[in-house]
């Protein structure tokens, strides 16, 4: 499932992969939650509720997007920097086709709006 995430102005594409959260996340589209950046590699912001657990992993590349259970962060990665995400590990959810830059840039406390 393709969906676009807008901030301002500024527009990223990403497609959904095929796994149990992240249909559990497109289920509840659109979504709009307030950002802001972890560690210069990520762009985290809390969704409105948890979505359906799957399975964690320690490692990431820029341009993906993962669900944080333990804070039901939604996390878009930007920066590969070697961190090794602690557990219970991040569960991927999708990847940004177009448009990271637009992520990249965005402020603390930008607004993004994901839609389908």
């Amino acid at each position: 499932m393709r969906i676009r995430l807008t901030i301002g102005a500024t527009e990223a594409t990403a497609r959904l992969y095929d796994n149990a959260t992240a249909r559990d996340f497109a289920s509840h589209l659109p979504v709009t939650i307030t950002l802001h950046d972890l560690g210069g590699r990520e762009k985290a912001g809390p969704l409105p509720r948890e979505l359906t657990g799957g399975m964690g992993q320690s490692d990431y590349r820029a341009g993906q997007l993962g669900y944080w259970p333990p804070s039901g962060d939604l996390a878009i990665y930007y920066h590969e920097d070697g961190f090794t995400i602690p557990g219970p590990g991040i569960v991927m959810i999708g990847e940004i086709e177009t448009g990271l830059d637009a992520i990249t840039i965005a402020g603390d406390n930008a607004t993004l709006t994901v839609t389908d």
